[in-house]
């Protein structure tokens, strides 16, 4: 297990004009409902989760030794804290919440993923899930979410898990119906 912490969200480039997206390889390594399992497992390792450094203004994170190549992070979530709409860039994963309680966002709709830069969303797209501790999903390759701790006064933390390792992760804003994409982030900018 990596012990580098951040406790900020990290930089994040604006892509270039005619950026492509780095195409997604084979996939060959864990399933999404082994990557469940992974994190399920792991949000129960009680040291592991409080050896997690709080910070209670901004996130904090851990990366971690996921299975069979996967990439996975344990995260902490201070009262308030979201990641804002984001997908992962072509990895399916999963992640669970090890105390606290998480709120996500999704869509249920796969975006394009050249050739636009402002999609105005059709109606019935939008999914919400809440998950408290001890409770998890897995996702697939075209997944995109938000991810918010509502609590006004408790941390939250989670782990999540991606296969294979994020090879990018693409921003958005949202108002209303209307999705921009605002900026893709490259692994460096956040390990």
């Amino acid at each position: 297990m990596s012990v580098s912490v951040r406790t900020s969200a990290p930089a994040a480039a604006v892509p270039a004009a005619g950026a492509r997206p780095v195409a997604s390889p084979p996939v060959s390594g864990p399933s999404p409902a082994e990557l469940l399992d992974f994190v399920r497992r792991t949000v129960g390792d009680g040291t592991l989760i409080a050896s997690l450094p709080l910070d209670p203004e901004g996130r904090t994170w851990v990366r971690l030794d996921g299975p069979a190549g996967s990439e996975a992070w344990l995260i902490g979530w201070p009262p308030g804290t979201g990641t804002g709409w984001h997908d992962h860039g072509g990895s399916h994963g999963a992640f669970a919440t090890a105390s606290g309680s998480l709120r996500e966002d999704s869509l249920a709709a796969r975006l394009p993923t050249e050739g636009w830069k402002t999609l105005e969303l059709a109606e019935d797209v939008d999914r919400e899930r809440r998950l408290s501790a001890g409770e998890g999903r897995a996702f697939g390759r075209h997944h995109v979410h938000e991810v918010r701790n509502e609590s006004p006064a408790e941390h939250a933390i989670s782990v999540h898990a991606y296969y294979p390792p994020l090879p990018l992760m693409r921003r958005y804003s949202r108002t209303g119906a209307v999705l921009r994409l605002e900026q893709v982030e490259r692994p460096e900018e956040w390990q």
